[in-house]
């Protein structure tokens, strides 16, 4: 039965209120609980919902959102500061897996191509499921949580590569037609996207910013702010890029802006409410009628997938001498697939290097991997972390080897109003090389 789009919005909002606080209570997580509630709104409990795919693609935006807020929080010169960790723990991640995974299905008489487009997609994490899970539980600052960091940044910067390869493994001549628009175009527009959103973010969105700002409408600054994401997303999806990816890239261009932390409190409702309905829709997406006829072989899979990455992870966290404790939190909130693979998959379907049954299995064991993560963080909470002596690191030495992540403390001193005072303070402090937050709503105070 079709509802109205009034009707589908009032389940999603009733199902998260309802599921949530619940699962909370249980100690499960809110992520947990969003993915509980799917399943049970979803159309093989009580099919409350219609038109599934149509809200997966709105709620997908909830992750474009956070890509750009975490590009807020990495100034350029942090970002080079990350490339060690980004490099060494992401790449070896990602090849790692992939050549695991490509191996396992070659021996299982897949063809090369099919195991490889298979062992790039499920290399991937879920950035939307990690963040948040180690966001509730206060450990994006941990040792552990830096690295898991890292691994995902490379991730999602590699989605770019695995789309241009994808399409080189089809494995027989189709009647697929790709683009009208010569490669060679098609590179000059994605550099040109890329440079505008560097140039622009640059030298027109923040005048266009302290534009707003001036009018002191904080409903006008926070339109503008969506705008902006949504206008990037469109341009990078033009060029067929990642939509995520691009408003990560914007994130960073603004991240050394006098509007950052206003850009963060604006958006964060938004990108909150649209990741519990992303998490609700990867529930509801669940195929029970896959899974019932094929239970030991979808296990089989689940579980094969989980334990290669987690043993890739571990191995990787050795190898860049990640504490022990912290290595096994590292290795279990990381240990899934991620929403990139939907994308992903979809793509290579169309471009059949995919046929539908692999792409429909394939859907169902990343989506089953992420419904688990929570439950391997609950693991490693209450059964893991206790067998040491303590759960998390101390600050770490200050001679932090080049492989590990540098820790960006923030602000110490937050400066409440910057008239005639204020200015004398903030003189002061930075003399003393301390670094100021200004809470300021007059914009030519501040310049």
């Amino acid at each position: 039965m079709e509802h109205g789009v009034l009707f589908n919005i009032f389940i999603y909002l009733a199902a998260g209120v309802v599921a949530v606080p619940i699962a909370k209570r249980l100690g499960l997580g809110s992520v947990l609980g969003y993915l509980i509630a799917g399943v049970i709104v979803g159309p093989y409990a009580l099919s409350l919902i219609s038109n599934q795919e149509y809200v997966m693609h709105v709620a997908e935006f909830g992750v474009v959102m956070m890509l750009f807020l975490v590009g807020l929080e990495l100034r350029p010169a942090l970002l080079w500061q990350l490339k060690m960790p980004i490099l060494g723990t992401g790449g070896l991640q990602l090849c790692a897996t992939t050549l695991c995974i490509f191996l396992l299905l070659l021996t299982c008489g897949l063809a090369w191509q099919t195991a490889l487009a298979i062992g790039l997609i499920v290399a991937l994490s879920s950035t939307a499921i990690v963040l948040q899970n180690l966001q509730e539980r206060e450990l994006m600052k941990t040792e552990a949580g830096k690295n898991a960091f890292a691994v995902l940044l490379f991730q999602d910067i590699a989605v770019i590569p695995i789309l241009s390869i994808l399409p080189l493994l089809v494995i027989q001549d189709t009647a697929f037609v790709e683009s009208a628009i010569p490669s060679w175009q098609s590179a000059l527009m994605i550099a040109g996207v890329i440079a505008g959103i560097i140039i622009g973010g640059h030298f027109l969105v923040v005048p266009l910013l302290r534009i707003i700002a001036g009018s002191r409408s904080r409903e006008i600054f926070i339109a503008t702010a969506l705008a902006l994401v949504v206008g990037i997303a469109l341009a990078m999806e033009a060029v067929g890029l990642s939509a995520a990816l691009g408003t990560f890239l914007a994130g960073v261009v603004l991240a050394d802006s006098e509007y950052r932390h206003e850009l963060e409190s604006d958006i964060e409702p938004f990108k909150s409410l649209l990741l519990g309905i992303f998490f609700i829709s990867v529930g509801a997406s669940i195929n029970f009628n896959l899974l019932l006829d094929q239970p030991v072989l979808v296990a089989l899979l689940v579980t094969g997938l989980i334990v290669i990455k987690f043993v890739v992870l571990f191995i990787t966290g050795i190898v860049f001498k990640i504490q022990r404790s912290q290595n096994w939190l590292f290795s279990c909130a990381l240990a899934q697939g991620g929403e990139f693979a939907f994308v992903l998959t979809s793509f290579a379907l169309q471009r059949q290097v995919l046929d539908n049954e692999i792409a429909s299995l394939l859907v169902l064991v990343v989506t089953l991997s992420m419904v688990f993560t929570p439950l391997l963080l609950i693991i490693n909470d209450k059964i893991i972390a206790p067998t040491f002596k303590r759960k998390l690191p101390q600050r770490e030495d200050k001679t932090t080897p080049e492989h590990q992540i540098p820790d960006d403390t923030d602000s110490s001193v937050i400066i409440a109003g910057f008239g005639g005072f204020g200015q004398v303070v903030g003189r002061l402090l930075h003399g003393y090389h301390i670094n100021t937050t200004i809470l300021e709503n007059d914009v030519g105070q501040i310049e």
